[in-house]
């Protein structure tokens, strides 16, 4: 693992503007907001080579009891290399407020080289053999699918659905990304890979409290990782990131729930997709809304568009019974609301073009191996788990995104799965706010 910061300077076009450290900066703009002094004045008392002694001239605001001025020291980037997929999906899972990207299954190695050590994850030292075994024979099936899928791909081009026109280029990639996109369920979620996030130095703080409050080894070494880099850029603010009792003992409990849940539903065999909806359009007696739906979304030209305060207002919870890991680890970077999974396995699927016969011997192993995990109540059960295991995924938001969501993964490009399920919960939608149904634009996931 490796965390590196990164430093935004300005560009040349802003050379001569006021500089400012991120916390030098939130405490400016913090003193701004607490007087009439103007900002030029507050700025003669900055020197931004001795960022230390300024933010104490102008305010001491780790002290002055307001959380949101560490918002103030705008976005610190961070990246993290060489971190399991399932801490990845962690990090997002705990940072609602970040921007970020994390490496695609179409470009990381997918080999047991790109393992990270059974004891970092903590793996019990009796089951590590057969945890590297068993990855590794994942690995192996994963590159058998993605080999012979390519050569469907190439024996059948109907399947991929190649544009008319599409260049030798285009076709070889749509090719590729066919095979890539339906053999993935086979690879470990252990698998290494590399994230970046943006976030203010108030949102990082929580964050790596939160991720130094989880049971799992990989988790805490990261927010000593994360914690240390961080002390470069907001010394003030990320010496208040330490574990703390109450994010303990929920991670605890939550735990608890999914030891619980995962050992009644554990299960290798396919789940058959099932989709919950509830719309909440209640408001105020002394402020109704009155705006039509179709008002309020007619005037879009596209996703970006605003919506109006009849969508805008609208409350909206969705959840699938089977969101395969794969298609979590994306879904669950929608920034908005809240989202909930006990990241379990309730089943595990495969697309129809890879066959479930050749790999049965594999599942069942795995399924044992996870079962030995959740009876030791072992943290480490999620490293067992492959990108095909189905777990309940909830997403609670407003309208507006939900809807932004809905068109983006099921527009041009979107995975063929994401689009099953975004479509599944416009159905759902539709039922109950049949007057968005004209103007909603579901795709049909067209290949880029």
């Amino acid at each position: 693992m490796k965390v590196t910061g990164l430093a935004i300077v300005p560009p040349p076009t802003a050379a001569g503007a006021p500089q400012a450290t991120p916390e030098l900066l939130a405490s400016v703009l913090a003193r701004y907001s607490r007087s009439n002094e103007g900002l030029a004045k507050i700025l003669e008392k900055v020197d931004i080579a001795h960022p230390d002694e300024s933010i104490d001239r102008i305010l001491k605001f780790v002290d002055y009891g307001h959380a949101s001025i560490g918002g103030l020291t705008g976005g610190l980037a961070v990246a993290i290399d060489d971190v399991s997929m399932w801490l990845a999906y962690k990090l997002f899972e705990i940072s609602p407020m970040a921007d970020g990207q994390e490496s695609s299954t179409r470009y990381i190695t997918m080999d047991a080289a790109n393992l990270p050590a059974p004891g970092e994850l903590g793996i019990p030292d009796d089951l590590a053999p057969r945890w590297l075994n068993l990855m590794g024979r994942a690995f192996a099936a994963y590159q058998a699918e993605y080999a012979r899928l390519e050569g469907l791909g190439k024996a059948e081009p109907e399947r991929v659905r190649v544009p008319p026109d599409a260049r030798p280029a285009v076709v070889a990639r749509i090719r590729k990304n066919y095979a890539l996109d339906r053999a993935r369920y086979l690879v470990p979620l252990a698998t290494r890979t590399s994230l970046a996030l943006v976030q203010s130095s108030r949102m990082w703080a929580q964050t790596v409290k939160h991720l130094d409050s989880l049971p799992q080894p990989e988790a805490r070494a990261a927010a000593t990782a994360i914690r240390d880099e961080l002390l470069k850029f907001s010394p003030r603010l990320m010496r208040h990131s330490a574990a703390e009792a109450s994010y303990r003992e929920q991670a605890r409990q939550e735990l608890a729930v999914s030891i619980r849940l995962g050992l009644e539903r554990l299960s290798a065999q396919p789940l058959a997709d099932a989709v919950w909806v509830k719309v909440d359009r209640d408001t105020p007696p002394w402020l109704p809304e009155t705006q039509p739906v179709a008002e309020a979304l007619r005037h879009r030209a596209n996703r970006y568009g605003q919506c109006g305060t009849a969508v805008r207002r609208m409350r909206v919870t969705f959840a699938w019974n089977n969101m395969a890991v794969a298609e979590l680890r994306d879904l669950n970077r929608h920034r908005t609301g809240h989202r909930y999974t006990p990241f379990i396995q309730a089943g595990f699927y495969l697309p129809p073009e890879v066959p479930r016969a050749p790999h049965e011997g594999l599942l069942a192993e795995q399924l044992d191996f996870t079962r030995e995990l959740l009876r030791r109540d072992a943290p480490a059960y999620v490293y067992s788990l492959l990108l095909g295991a189905q777990t309940p995924f909830e997403h609670s938001t407003h309208a507006d995104k939900f809807i932004y969501e809905a068109e983006l993964r099921t527009g041009m490009g979107a995975h063929f799965r994401y689009a099953e399920h975004l479509s599944a919960s416009l159905r759902e939608f539709f039922k109950l706010v049949p007057e968005a149904r004209t103007w909603v634009v579901e795709g049909t996931a067209e290949p880029e």
